[in-house]
């Protein structure tokens, strides 16, 4: 059964059960929403985090409740602020459930509330984010992390990767198979038809020549010069330092950076508590915050939903760009 059309069903993962992310989606339940908002987690703790307001209707695909629950048991009570590893599996279960919802059609989107990652690898399950999980999950060789907010929208070319990798992994075939999918989910995603990509060098002053690294040179310009050949709008390679400057951004829809550190410290400054992470690449739709578990201040009822409902809101306006595409 496939989630009806008339009315967008969007699941949400609640994240690591010590930090703040049941808080957060316990939050949603303070507004109206015309879309059906599913929580994946546990039933008890999401109440707990609301303060003992009124449980939450359980999920089901025919049910009318705007909030719902769809109820994945914790392995072991959960502590605001302590890390247990016997809930590794019980995060990953949550993920599941919602990658497996939308590649079945029953819900529209998902979003993610923040995980610890040291915390699942301890629990023997190697794991180096959501990006690289919901891949696996989906059979997709390629995705592209993209962060947006305060006005910029930032991809990277490279995700969790030690620094001194990056160089060797920026290849053509990487960068050819990251820009087309930027392009192409800026376009069918965002309704931008031509989108316009600033792209970011690798070496400072985008290597100088060649005097500062010969990446540019050698890999980077060669594959820009072939897709703008085919009709891509792309700008660059362009020193990163100069790159992130209000007349230079206006040029673009986007930006390609090669690496995680080199653009999304100028996008969190720009926007950190409303910034959200989208998941390019994938057959299903993937927002979620930009922020960690925020372990010293999980039980206060101090974090801030912000990002967490800029995500969901837009979840909902890929899902209506899609549907009208």
């Amino acid at each position: 059964m496939s989630a009806p059309e008339g009315r967008p069903v969007v699941a949400i993962t609640t994240g690591e059960p010590a930090g703040v992310g049941p808080e957060l989606c316990a939050a949603l339940a303070d507004r109206a929403w015309s879309a059906r908002i599913v929580l994946v987690g546990d039933r008890d703790l999401l109440a707990a985090r609301m303060g003992g307001s009124a449980p939450l209707p359980a999920y089901a695909e025919d049910a009318d409740a705007a909030l719902q629950v769809l109820h994945v048991p914790l392995a072991s009570p959960a502590t605001p602020g302590r890390l247990d590893p016997v809930n590794g599996p019980y995060v990953l279960a949550t993920l599941d459930r919602a990658i497996g919802g939308c590649s079945s059609g029953a819900f529209d989107a998902m979003v993610t509330a923040p995980v610890h990652k040291g915390v699942i690898c301890e629990a023997g399950v190697p794991f180096s984010g959501h990006t690289e999980y919901l891949a696996e999950k989906t059979g997709t060789r390629r995705v592209v992390m993209m962060l947006t907010g305060g006005g910029l929208r930032v991809a990277l070319a490279t995700t969790h990767l030690p620094l001194a990798r990056v160089p060797a992994a920026i290849t053509d075939a990487l960068l050819d198979e990251t820009l087309r999918i930027l392009a192409r989910d800026l376009s069918e995603r965002f309704g931008l038809p031509s989108p316009r990509i600033l792209v970011a060098g690798l070496n400072p002053h985008a290597g100088e020549g060649g005097h500062m690294g010969r990446e540019e040179i050698e890999v980077i310009e060669p594959v820009l010069a072939r897709l703008r050949a085919e009709g891509m709008h792309l700008v660059g390679p362009l020193p990163a330092d100069t790159l992130f400057v209000p007349h230079t951004l206006e040029q673009g829809d986007a930006v390609l950076a090669m690496y995680h550190d080199q653009g999304l410290p100028v996008l969190k400054h720009a926007s950190f508590g409303g910034g959200v992470n989208v998941t390019l690449g994938l057959p299903i739709i993937r927002t979620s915050v930009d922020h960690g578990t925020a372990l010293d201040l999980a039980g206060s009822g101090r974090a801030d939903p912000g990002s967490l409902l800029t995500a969901l809101e837009l979840a909902l306006e890929m899902v209506a760009a899609r549907r009208h595409a």
